[in-house]
């Protein structure tokens, strides 16, 4: 009887053809948790298998800038849940007031652990003293969370001038300008973080905010370059945190063509990442100790990512949005459109008129 063996090349092609299917399916799971992905992947890994916020930030004294409001209040609320002592600086003593209230009541914090902090980030004379007052109360800065600065929504062709001075000394200058007087105290210490809320129109094209994306673009390339400066103490960390479309008041406090006009745009919140989200994204990173922090929801992630890798593909994209944007604009309808299309408009309008959908 002949016994008949099935040929070594057939062995071969099986096996590829297993490994085949194994790539196809990993592949579909990681374009389906992209797909779903609300930060970039670094970030994510670091949530699920990196430090917790609970175990590194306990205990830290952290000087939260821009604390009034949006961001910078939220941080306060999670971070007094994690027992940080904390620092809270903006211009508006009764909100910061309010905030520090807020935190007393919802964490185990004291009365001495929340020093409000009135703060200007435009009077640059100011920021020596105000940096040497927290040093006095709590004897050190862990963190330093520049957070506050303002966005802008106009065409370049009808802004004025001095719209552009006005954000790049909030935005810009002024954080250089705190950071200048912080920074020394921490290389003393040979240990300490600076984190800066920048945001993905620091990374991107931005049509309609020219002041705001070349304010946070100034802001990724100076700490960028600062990062490496500082490779002599390996224990200062410089991060900067990218957030997306957040739930604030951004958009109503923004800049337009002229200095004191008013934005007119209605700023909607249902297709924004929740603030609190975010917040939590951003104590992820920084308890990891991470450079860079991309936080937003889809599509705009997909975006960045173009950009990182395809840029002539994320070129294409930003100019068909671009048309779409300035239209929206001179009709005053909301920007969103650009990005959400004409469906997340009907379906605002079914919101508005309280229809379910």
């Amino acid at each position: 009887m002949v016994e008949w063996h099935q040929p070594f090349g057939s062995e071969t092609m099986d096996l590829l053809s297993v490994l085949c299917y194994c790539l196809a399916i990993y592949v579909i799971v990681q374009f389906i948790r992209f797909m779903r992905a609300d930060a970039d992947f670094t970030l994510l890994w670091a949530e699920c298998f990196g430090n917790k916020p609970e175990d590194k930030l306990f205990k830290k004294v952290i000087w939260i800038t821009g604390a009034s409001s949006g961001i910078g209040e939220e941080l306060a609320y999670q971070l007094a849940k994690l027992g940080a002592l904390l620092v809270l600086s903006a211009r508006r003593e009764a909100e910061l007031q309010r905030i520090k209230q807020n935190c007393l009541d919802h964490s185990k914090l004291q009365e001495r652990d929340i020093l409000v902090l009135l703060l200007d980030l435009n009077e640059s004379s100011s920021h020596e003293v105000a940096t040497k007052s927290v040093i006095q109360h709590f004897g050190k800065i862990d963190i330093l969370v520049n957070n506050a600065g303002r966005s802008q929504r106009s065409l370049f062709l009808d802004t004025h001038l001095d719209v552009y001075r006005a954000i790049m000394q909030l935005n810009f200058l002024g954080t250089v300008s705190l950071t200048k007087c912080v920074l020394p105290y921490m290389i003393k210490q040979e240990k300490g973080q600076i984190v800066t809320v920048s945001s993905l129109a620091g990374l991107v094209a931005t049509p309609v905010s020219t002041g705001y994306a070349s304010s946070k673009h100034a802001l990724q390339g100076f700490f960028n370059s600062l990062r490496p400066e500082l490779a002599s103490y390996p224990d200062i960390i410089i991060s900067t945190v990218c957030p997306g479309l957040v739930h604030s008041n951004i958009v109503k406090n923004a800049y337009t063509e002229e200095l004191h006009k008013a934005v007119t745009e209605t700023s909607v919140q249902t297709c924004k990442m929740s603030t609190a989200r975010c917040v939590r994204l951003m104590l992820v990173g920084m308890a990891n100790e991470l450079k860079e922090l991309w936080i937003s929801q889809q599509p705009i992630l997909l975006y960045v990512y173009l950009w990182q890798y395809a840029p002539t593909l994320a070129w294409l994209v930003a100019n068909k949005m671009s048309v779409k944007r300035i239209k929206n604009l001179k009709s005053g309808l909301n920007l969103l459109l650009s990005v959400f299309g004409d469906s997340y408009h009907e379906s605002q309008l079914k919101k508005d008129k309280g229809e379910v959908i």
